[in-house]
């Protein structure tokens, strides 16, 4: 008997002395990381170089054999990788004994002042074992900015340009509370960052183009920086009011501006626009529900749907030019001008006056560039002095004046293979040549004299 119980215990050791030496193969084995995403949170000031780690611990009782650890980016990573002390961007076939771990490092190392950097750098680590795959995620300050995560506007701010500022997450502008943003400052948002706006929005660009104000993606490198959709946009919540922006440049959100109901500070409009552009929107430019936007020398160019202005409201529009030409990015599918008084089944009184712009597209698949259509009885549209591309003129306008239809305004210089669009009309040979009306618009978008006691031009550019 003695020599069977000492038989039995021999051969449960052996039994589990194999079994630690056995690798464990079943896809669901036991495995911890650490981290699903390394931030490097330092802003940068001078060449930023900094560590962050995690570990991958073996919870089971066999050891565990990792197929891969590999740096996604490669040799061209803005990161550098080491694994318990080894330095590469790619390993394979590590062990791991039972219930014990091996480190993983991550070094970022950055000039923040390199201008042709991204703003947040990012790339990831990719572990594979047993069949499955599962990655950690690196992001990292490209340049020095001010850096902004989920941020809330909770008593009036302004910020001035002295660096550019990074917008992650949202940002929030509570009720009764502004954002005034000065001269020259650069916006930069990320893919899943709205501006939401409770409260106001003041924007206060100058003329040079310099001292303009920029809102747009937080990739700056090719091809990212061109796309549309980049940002989601600025949304003007039904308690917001009083936004103006003067002199900005909104380009490449989903929907650029989107605001809904009229301003709680009527008459005030909820939106004004002064000398704005707003381009490359892969949904819409404005997108508006029964709201009030008074829009002045402004470029609303090369969006899914430029302008769409329903549900009813109160709108003004003097001296624009809303145009697209579909290219690589954008699909010219929709008119650039949407107008209604209803949504479904939802009326409400529209008032909408349309003076001294243009409205065209091209390279699309749209005959009729303004649409108008009406459910309700309380509606008074007015189109004066414009130029526009439409085959039905259509029947629901109230009155129009010195309308140019379907001749093309011949602008300066497009060419859609390089992305290159100046919408200015040319010198010579352009119909909206001294065809609009004086309204008291004493500049243009570039900041430039409209004529006095003479006929302005047609659209947001002056002929010089």
């Amino acid at each position: 008997m003695k020599t069977l119980g000492i038989l039995a215990i021999s051969l449960l050791t052996i039994f589990f002395s194999c079994r630690k030496d056995s690798f464990i193969t079943s896809s669901d084995a036991r495995v911890t990381i650490t981290a699903d995403t390394l931030k490097y949170d330092t802003v940068f000031v001078t060449t930023g170089s900094t560590y962050r780690t995690f570990k991958i611990i073996n919870e089971n009782n066999q050891k565990l054999r990792l197929s891969s650890i590999k740096l996604m980016g490669g040799a061209a990573s803005f990161y550098k990788m080491n694994v318990d002390g080894i330095p590469g961007t790619q390993f394979t076939n590590l062990e791991i004994e039972p219930k014990d771990s091996l480190y993983v490092f991550a070094q970022v190392n950055v000039n923040p002042g390199a201008a042709n950097l991204p703003f947040i750098l990012r790339d990831s680590i990719e572990i594979s074992f047993n069949g499955n795959k599962r990655l950690v995620q690196l992001e990292a300050w490209g340049q020095n900015a001010h850096f902004f995560r989920n941020k809330i506007i909770a008593a009036n701010e302004t910020w001035n340009n002295d660096l550019p500022y990074v917008i992650l997450g949202s940002l929030l502008i509570n009720a009764n509370q502004t954002l005034t943003i000065n001269k020259g400052c650069r916006i930069h948002i990320h893919a899943d960052a709205p501006i939401v706006v409770n409260g106001t929005i003041k924007v206060n660009g100058l003329k040079d183009t310099a001292d303009r104000v920029y809102f747009k993606g937080d990739r700056l490198d090719e091809p990212y920086k061109d796309y549309p959709a980049s940002w989601p946009g600025i949304f003007l919540q039904p308690t917001s009011k009083d936004n103006v922006f003067t002199y900005a440049v909104i380009k490449n959100a989903y929907q650029a501006i989107g605001l809904q109901d009229l301003s709680s500070n009527a008459p005030n409009p909820k939106l004004t626009l002064n000398e704005c552009i707003i381009d490359n929107a892969y949904d819409a430019g404005i997108i508006a529900l029964n709201s009030s936007v008074r829009a002045r020398n402004c470029l609303i160019s090369n969006c899914g749907k430029n302008l769409v202005l329903v549900k009813g409201g109160d709108y003004q529009f003097t001296h624009c030019t809303v145009v697209t030409y579909a290219n690589r990015y954008i699909d010219h599918r929709d008119p650039v001008l949407t107008l209604t008084d209803y949504v479904n089944t939802t009326t409400n009184p529209l008032t909408a006056t349309f003076r001294n712009c243009i409205f065209w597209g091209e390279n699309g698949l749209v005959d009729n560039e303004v649409y108008v259509d009406k459910k309700g009885s309380s509606f008074n549209v007015s189109f004066n002095y414009i130029l526009w591309k439409v085959q039905t003129v259509p029947s629901f306008i109230t009155s129009s004046t010195g309308i140019l239809n379907n001749q093309p305004p011949k602008f300066d210089s497009i060419n859609t293979s390089r992305n290159y669009y100046d919408f200015r009309i040319q010198k010579k040979g352009s119909p909206a040549i001294d065809k609009g009306i004086s309204f008291g618009v004493l500049n243009d978008l570039d900041g430039k004299p409209r004529p006095v006691g003479f006929q302005p031009d047609l659209g947001c550019f002056e002929k010089q």
